[in-house]
């Protein structure tokens, strides 16, 4: 009863302090005109995530109230926007010893800002400079194309992208000419993706692997991340070409000694280049999309290294093609297939050349204000899988609610087998205003 009592009071105080802020904005209208071409506005939402992890030792890996604010304003010459978002998980209030202190201190509280920036032009050119979402392709349940962005990890790939994309600190130059866009992009200070604490519900390392601290790159010109895209309209396909030189935001683990049965690792940062595009066309019954990017830089653990730090170098071609159905009651279904070729391939990262894979969606209504979905992706050289079935309520415009099932299987070294042991349902509530 004390477990629930304290969860019971998170969810209290946020609802609290969020209401009172959707009350101020309501009573603002949310959108103002302060006259002579300036504007203001605000808004945001709170959402609720409780979680039960029903595989392996039943246990609540979720309680997790978070909120967000923004505001933006301006006028005809400069324009602004400010965001933030606050977490706190009563998880580890509920479940106090499942989890370690490191993972407890990493993912109990958090504030963190979001995207937060001015936007301004100089003649025909628009400049964006802040923190920033920079999208370059977006397929349904993984990334591809979408190279730029950092991710939040701690929930493997559950969340929305939306909530699970991590802003960049970026300057962004963008020109308009025709049916032609081109944008270039510096980020001094990148971030990289949150992978969490080992000990963690969706750690990416075995259990009995011990791994030291994260390696990050100083912030520093020559550690800089610089890119350029380029899309045009061309017969009705939206295609675009990008060039993009960074420091990894995923991790790269070096072996660094340990036993077998208790391996050492660090994570780490490669520089690498990513060469790719992207190509869209609606054809009326069906939108086809895909993507492509060529990797050259990255390491891969070997399978069964022989000597530190137990890693292979490998370029690669990731890519996608896509399919989106108009189906049902006002839904949908997306057909997507999917596959990375090791160009240079070496046998002792333990995959095959080409390792292969395809994702379903189905989404349909089923009343007024629910709707089903159900989204499986499977690897096709091997056995491993993700199935995510979820019922949505949608009382209003603002409001709804969310009851799923996140399902894992495969090999224990799969990227989605070795999550076998954390299936769970989960409710998410979310009110936006």
């Amino acid at each position: 009863m004390h477990c629930v009592n304290q969860a019971l009071r998170y969810f209290a105080v946020a609802y609290s302090v969020m209401a009172c802020c959707g009350a101020a904005a309501a009573d603002d209208e949310l959108d103002l005109d302060l006259g002579e071409g300036s504007s203001f506005s605000r808004g945001g939402f709170l959402q609720f995530d409780m979680a039960r992890t029903y595989a392996g030792k039943d246990h609540w890996s979720m309680a997790r109230a978070r909120a967000e604010l923004s505001a933006k304003g301006g006028n005809d010459s400069l324009k602004w926007k400010i965001s933030g978002r606050a977490d706190a998980d009563a998880v580890f209030g509920i479940d106090s010893g499942f989890y370690p202190d490191a993972v407890r201190r990493d993912q109990q509280y958090q504030f963190d800002f979001r995207e937060t920036y001015v936007d301004f032009s100089a003649g025909d050119v628009d400049f964006r400079i802040g923190r920033q979402h920079i999208v370059w392709g977006e397929m349904v349940g993984l990334f591809f194309a979408d190279v730029v962005s950092a991710r939040d990890l701690r929930s493997f790939y559950l969340p929305d992208f939306e909530q699970l994309r991590i802003p960049q600190w970026a300057a962004r130059a963008e020109y308009y000419f025709g049916e032609t866009h081109a944008e270039l992009v510096w980020i001094p200070v990148p971030s990289y993706d949150r992978i969490g604490k080992p000990g963690a519900e969706f750690y990416p390392l075995p259990k009995n692997a011990r791994v030291l601290g994260e390696v990050k790159p100083e912030n520093s010109p020559e550690n800089s991340n610089w890119g350029g895209r380029v899309s045009r309209m061309v017969g009705g396909w939206d295609l675009s070409a990008f060039y993009y030189r960074s420091l990894d935001v995923a991790q790269t683990f070096y072996l660094t000694g340990g036993t077998p049965l208790q391996p050492e690792f660090q994570p780490r940062h490669e520089r690498i280049t990513q060469v790719g595009g992207t190509l869209a066309k609606d054809f009326g019954d069906f939108v086809l999309k895909g993507e492509a990017v060529h990797s050259r830089g990255r390491k891969f653990s070997a399978a069964n290294p022989v000597a530190l730090p137990g890693l292979v170098d490998q370029d690669t071609i990731d890519y996608v093609v896509g399919v989106d159905i108009p189906a049902f009651n006002d839904g949908r279904v997306n057909l997507q297939y999917f596959a990375r070729r090791m160009l240079d391939y070496n046998p002792a990262t333990g995959f095959e050349r080409t390792e292969g894979g395809a994702s379903v969606l189905v989404g349909t209504r089923l009343a007024k204000a629910w709707e089903a979905e159900a989204l499986y992706v499977s690897m096709l050289n091997r056995n491993d899988y993700m199935f995510r079935p979820k019922l949505i309520w949608a009382a209003n415009k603002s409001t709804k609610v969310v009851f799923g099932v996140d399902a894992f299987g495969g090999s224990s070294t799969g990227l989605f087998g070795r999550y076998a042991d954390r299936d769970r349902v989960y409710t998410e509530a979310r009110w936006t205003f």
